[in-house]
């Protein structure tokens, strides 16, 4: 159906790009937010090195709700404010984190863990939840990857707003 590989990428801007036009792709066309989250998860899974977990949370009322990922299980809600997930969501800031052990009130999900980036998908400015990726690597996420999951998340919002 879809064989999406990620190309040889000179560096990561050019990884982040190829990604995100292999999301845009996968997502065209479908209605189902879950359907499209689970593909996205996948993807990512699939592109990016060194993940131990990715996935979304949705917004359900006002807490984080698990959606489509990879990965070990997880926690089921968030709330808002709580954890890194929960801090991208009530601040609609992307947070990058090189030391989950050292952020105030980090949930850990899976000990493994010691690096995550969280992204919050707003759509027409609603916050639909976050995108969240997990490394067993400590500083496994920089600004790069930060910013290329943020165009990611842009441009793949509207298939996700449900």
């Amino acid at each position: 159906m879809y064989d999406f590989a990620p190309a040889d990428a000179a560096d990561k801007a050019t990884l982040h790009d190829d990604l995100r036009d292999a999301a845009k792709a996968i997502v065209a066309g479908e209605p189902d937010a879950i359907a499209n989250m689970a593909n996205v998860a996948a993807l990512i899974w699939q592109f990016l090195p060194d993940l131990n977990w990715t996935g979304f949370y949705r917004l359900v009322g006002d807490e984080l709700v698990l959606g489509p990922f990879q990965g070990k299980a997880a926690c089921i809600r968030i709330p808002l404010g709580k954890g890194v997930c929960g801090t991208a969501a009530a601040t609609r800031e992307t947070q990058l984190v090189e030391d989950v052990h050292a952020f105030p009130g980090h949930i850990a999900c899976d000990a493994a863990s010691a690096s995550e980036v969280v992204v919050p998908i707003v759509h027409e400015g609603r916050l639909i939840g976050v995108l969240d990726l997990d490394s067993p690597a400590p500083a496994r996420f920089d600004e790069a990857d930060a910013r290329g999951l943020e165009a990611l998340c842009a441009a793949i919002a509207p298939a996700l707003a449900g």
